[in-house]
């Protein structure tokens, strides 16, 4: 006996999932668009990532007394670079550390500042720290420094911000973060650390 067989109607598909898949495919087309537009312009402008740098660095004076108590005054000159050639950049939040032997000696600061298109700006620093009691292990280093080697060693740590806009990218964003580790002569000598910021 033949199995009966069941004929089920064609179903249609519904306006409201019609309409439903055309916004889909809008949106998808709108998305590949931008993706386009935005490759095009990076590739166009070529956006490169700002820098801080320690350009120069003298030690003018360092007082050190029997008692072990410790003081200096160095000029250090840090150069901000901008080598895009269709945008300014905006620095701000530029905190830096100057150390001697993991000693704070002080903290070089800058108001946000601008920087034009395929230019740079120099901060300039005098520091002169306040009366420093060094113990006995870093005293030891600093009459070795200024006795024997005539060289003493500093570090300069901290970080920048900035901010530029590049076209139809909207606007870019980095940390910027130095360390750098300089050996100055005791005979005000100019010393040029080549130090740069890395960017995250």
């Amino acid at each position: 006996m033949p199995k009966p067989q069941v004929h089920l109607g064609q179903r249609r598909t519904s306006f409201p999932v019609w309409v439903l898949a055309f916004i889909c495919a809008i949106i998808a087309f709108v998305i590949i668009i931008a993706g386009i537009v935005v490759f095009i312009g990076y590739l166009a402008i070529r956006p490169k990532v700002p820098l801080l740098y320690v350009h120069t660095a003298r030690l003018d004076e360092a007082v050190y007394n029997q008692e072990g108590v410790f003081s200096v005054r160095l000029t250090i000159n840090i150069k901000a670079e901008n080598h895009n050639l269709k945008a300014h950049v905006g620095f701000y939040n530029t905190k830096l550390l100057l150390v001697y032997h993991a000693l704070s000696i002080a903290q070089l600061v800058a108001d946000p500042f601008d920087v034009m298109k395929n230019s740079s700006q120099e901060l300039h620093y005098v520091v002169e720290s306040s009366s420093i009691p060094l113990d006995p292990r870093v005293q030891d280093l600093t009459e070795q420094a200024l006795q024997n080697t005539h060289m003493m060693p500093f570090s300069l740590k901290g970080t920048s911000r900035t901010r530029f806009r590049v076209g139809p990218l909207g606007f870019l964003k980095f940390w910027l973060h130095i360390n750098c580790h300089m050996w100055l002569p005791t005979n005000n000598s100019v010393v040029y650390p080549h130090c740069s910021t890395s960017s995250h």
